[in-house]
């Protein structure tokens, strides 16, 4: 029976119930002798009057109380009345480690601090002669003075003879759990002891190994859809490696661990002592653990260790030992000596970086000590800063939608772009300021240290505008020109144009030409030294000590010497990462630099699944592979699925699937192949094919026939249903724009739709007569749906943004993505079209961030063919190099030297 408020054991006044666990109830309570809180723990009715339960409960008592230890729950006093066996315990303000867990993975410095006190807790009891036998995340409790282990009902006295008489006095002959018995939680059980074996402290340590592993990856090791497979998985198979769940976790932590999960407890850390000892060595090693030994669980000396990563952050939480330890005393310059120190920044759980195209969500100011981020989330891109000596990021009002994020020379400001405006807003908060109207897609920012911003958009190349509004003024000879960089002399502007890297004053005048790409025109008049490979040149930046670094597609961050008096470059150009994220339509690759050597940038993630999901948001999946996934089409009759698979370089080719998983073909072998569209009739696909529009016959057999020719960037993206009009995007310098051209003309002489839109497809209703499109001329991008081909009658569909419409196969619903959601629209596509309020249907990791048509709808309308995304761990982490400048001089000749 529960105790009361008011109810009295001996001198202990009952105030609360904390709740239910292990073996008794527990209780929070006032001790009015000592005027204390503690806590009080109960045997339950339906409990007491079993023998060997009232013993296991006397004999945590007579356990706590051998154990005198800061992180072990200390026990104040015992007692029995009126029918009721009580302990009374010391009382914990905090929370379990299992309550933690859920929010995601632990900081390293956090996980280590608290597991060498868990540790040295054992190592406590162990030398009693104590074996916990239940250790677990539930059996640990987190307070301000630190870890707490709770819970001794299942230890096991493994060596009486350790204990004092004083101690034994009064404990029962023999264990009550002997051989043969299976005691504790299942997750956390030691082979031997799921085996009904001979436990000992060894048991224990396998229990912390598992315990540990679950701290740092937020994920349990051993996991299994039944008991049966949960005991197999124990007994016969390894848990995923750490550093395969968070990629920065240190090699040294990543061995200790595995020792512990070693299934012959021969082969595990054999002293809880020994594995503390390694615990602070780790926590005290910081870069100097690159060049020191230690001792193996066995005894043996190791060879030196590589540099230690100082750890990762947990989802929810960006980094407490990056604050604390990285970027404390940051100054202008980073010491020569200082080493380099990587490790990694996860998002909030749910959040990831938004991928829209050729999106640069990542920004880091000047001093390194904050960063600003665009996250997808369902109401569309929402910009936070994240002070890096705070816990949480700090999402910024009013700048939903918000692209490109760029900070102020002092880092108080940060400028980005949204609903058609460049606009800035402090980190401190208050409504976003609009500084000017732009044209087109933004192409990056520059803030220099005059309140001056050089921004570009695409169709109006490079233009300047002081920070505090007015009109923009074109920066002549850079219409072309993306991704400015304001240099340090204020006088010069660095930027791309896609496959030259120049330079040009920023009061305007002649471009310099500084190096071109393998793709780009020969030019005999060009003043350019340099070729620089193939791919496009992405958001050059000079870095101090003479350095230019820039990205390069398909995802490399380079670095080569330059000269800043010159303006010249003095050496040929080094890989630095290879393995950098990129926008999904081939834009901007996710890196940022501070001036004191602070490198962020986000690793590469290209594997995929192709899944079924129902209108309820229960998934399928169609087959178990995993790739690079773009733009899946079902054909009409809905049993193939023509889909897109990139490669490492980004190149795509068109595969043939069948749409309930087994048999698979590629389809298209030579060029860079997407946006695969079906014929009417099943028996032909369209494409984009190098800037062309493409069709092959589906069986495989003829050649590829090119419809529109490359002069311009066209991709499909409908036809009408009697397989005579092609609607199709085309891109150039002004912008996006929807065309269509016929079949009987041979396509020659398209004809223009509306223009600009958004780059989304237009796509046809199943009888022709409607076209859904997405337009931003209500300063957010919305869905439409015009008649066809007059665009005579126009209705708006979307009421909170939306993104890549598509049709229903009967012509009943509307569907489009709104940020992670899907939603549905019950039309009418008859005389006059008609549309009802838009639902959601589900959400979730799929792709559909760009411009491309991510998913489809099954014949029936029950199914949708999604591609879930690992963006959700790829786009949700931030890697992060401190003194990286230091990196720099090792590999790349200094200009400066």
């Amino acid at each position: 029976m529960s105790l009361t408020s008011g109810t009295k054991l001996g001198p202990h006044e009952i105030l609360s119930k904390v709740g239910s666990g292990g073996m008794g109830e527990v209780y929070r309570a006032r001790d009015t002798r000592l005027d204390r809180i503690v806590a009080i723990k109960i045997l339950p009715d339906h409990l007491a009057d079993r023998s060997d339960l009232r013993e296991r409960f006397e004999r945590e008592a007579r356990t706590i109380a051998s154990l005198n230890h800061p992180h072990i729950c200390a026990i104040y006093d015992v007692g029995h009345q009126d029918g009721t066996d009580y302990l009374v315990m010391e009382y914990l303000e905090g929370e379990t480690l299992a309550q933690r867990l859920l929010k995601g993975p632990m900081a390293a410095e956090q996980l280590l601090q608290y597991a060498i006190q868990i540790a040295d807790a054992l190592d406590k009891a162990h030398r009693k002669g104590v074996t916990h036998r239940d250790l677990k995340p539930g059996n640990i409790m987190l307070t301000r003075s630190g870890a707490k282990l709770l819970d001794f009902g299942l230890a096991k006295l493994t060596q009486p003879a350790a204990l004092s008489e004083a101690t034994l006095s009064g404990l029962p002959k023999g264990s009550i759990t002997g051989e043969g018995s299976i005691v504790g939680t299942l997750q956390y059980m030691a082979p031997e002891q799921l085996e009904g074996g001979k436990v000992d402290a060894r048991t224990d340590i396998f229990a912390f190994g598992a315990v540990v592993y679950e701290m740092a990856t937020g994920k349990k090791a051993f996991e299994g859809k039944s008991q049966a497979s949960l005991i197999a998985k124990i007994l016969e198979t390894d848990p995923q490696p750490m550093s395969s769940l968070q990629p920065m976790t240190p090699p040294a932590l990543e061995r200790v661990v595995k020792s512990c999960l070693a299934k012959d407890p021969d082969e595990r850390w054999q002293s809880a002592a020994d594995l503390a000892r390694e615990l602070k060595w780790i926590g005290d090693a910081g870069a100097q653990a690159a060049s020191s030994a230690a001792i193996s669980p066995a005894g043996k000396r190791l060879p030196n260790r590589t540099l230690l990563y100082l750890g990762w952050a947990a989802a929810a939480v960006l980094l407490v030992v990056f604050a604390a330890i990285l970027f404390r005393n940051s100054t202008s310059e980073a010491p020569s000596t200082a080493p380099v120190m990587r490790t990694s920044i996860l998002l909030p759980a749910g959040q990831r970086l938004a991928s829209d195209a050729a999106d640069y969500p990542l920004a880091v100011s000047p001093d390194g000590n904050r960063i600003a981020y665009v996250a997808d989330e369902e109401a569309g891109a929402q910009l936070y800063v994240r002070e890096l000596s705070d816990l949480e990021p700090k999402a910024i009002a009013g700048t939903l939608g918000a692209r490109h994020p760029f900070f102020s020379p002092d880092g108080h400001w940060v400028g980005f772009f949204a609903e058609g405006a460049l606009q800035r807003v402090s980190v401190a908060g208050g409504a976003p300021l609009r500084i000017c109207n732009i044209s087109g897609l933004s192409k990056g920012a520059s803030w220099g240290p005059d309140n001056t911003i050089v921004f570009a958009s695409r169709g109006s190349g490079l233009q300047k505008v002081n920070a505090a509004g007015g009109v923009p003024q074109s920066l002549a000879g850079g219409d072309n020109g993306t991704w400015p960089e304001i240099l340090p002399d204020n006088k010069t502007v660095l930027f791309s144009t896609g496959y030259t890297l120049a330079t040009i004053p920023l009061n305007g005048g002649k471009a310099r030409v500084l190096a071109r790409t393998n793709d780009s025109s020969s030019d005999s008049s060009s003043e350019s030294p340099a070729v620089l490979g193939a791919g496009y040149i992405l958001q050059p930046r000079f870095v101090s000590s003479g350095y230019l670094v820039y990205g390069q597609s398909p995802g490399v961050v380079r670095a080569m010497p330059f000269d800043l008096v010159s303006l010249s470059l003095k050496g040929p150009p080094v890989s630095m990462i290879d393995t950098v994220e990129r926008a999904q339509d081939g834009g901007a690759i996710y890196f940022a630099i501070s001036e004191t050597g602070l490198l962020l940038y986000v690793p590469t993630g290209q594997h995929h699944q192709m899944v079924w999901v129902d209108r309820n948001g229960a998934e399928t999946p169609i087959s178990s592979d995993r790739a690079a996934f773009r733009v899946p089409r079902l054909s009409p009759d809905g049993k193939l699925i023509a889909v897109a698979v990139s490669d490492e370089t980004r190149r795509s080719d068109i595969w043939i699937y069948n749409a309930e998983g087994g048999a698979k073909r590629r389809l298209t072998k030579e060029g860079h192949n997407l946006e695969p569209v079906w014929t009417p009739d099943g028996t032909r696909l369209t494409f984009f094919s190098d800037f062309t529009v493409a069709q092959m016959l589906v069986n495989g057999s003829g050649s590829k026939e090119i419809l529109l020719p490359g002069d311009r960037a066209r991709s499909p993206c409908s036809w009408s249903p009697n397989g005579e009009d092609l609607i199709f995007d085309e891109s150039d310098a002004a912008g996006d724009s929807l065309w269509h051209s016929t079949r009987s003309s041979h396509y020659a002489s398209p004809v223009l739709l509306i223009r600009p839109t958004t780059g989304d497809c237009g796509v046809l209703s199943p009888n022709g007569k409607w076209m859904a499109y997405v337009s931003s001329e209500s300063g957010r991008a919305e869905v439409y749906v015009a008649s066809y081909p007059s665009l005579a009658e126009k209705i708006a569909v979307s009421t909170d943004g939306g993104h890549r419409p598509r049709w229903s196969r009967e012509g009943r619903e509307l569907f489009y993505r709104q940020g992670d959601a899907l939603m549905a629209v019950s039309v009418d596509t008859g005389a006059s079209f008609r549309a009802v309020k838009p639902r959601r249907l589900f959400a979730g990791p799929y792709r559909g961030e760009s411009q491309e048509m991510a998913f489809d709808v099954s014949t029936d309308g029950r199914r949708f063919l999604m591609i879930k995304s690992d963006a959700a761990a790829t786009l949700g982490q931030i890697n992060a190099v401190q003194n990286w400048f230091e990196e720099l001089k090792q590999r790349v000749p200094s200009a400066q030297k």
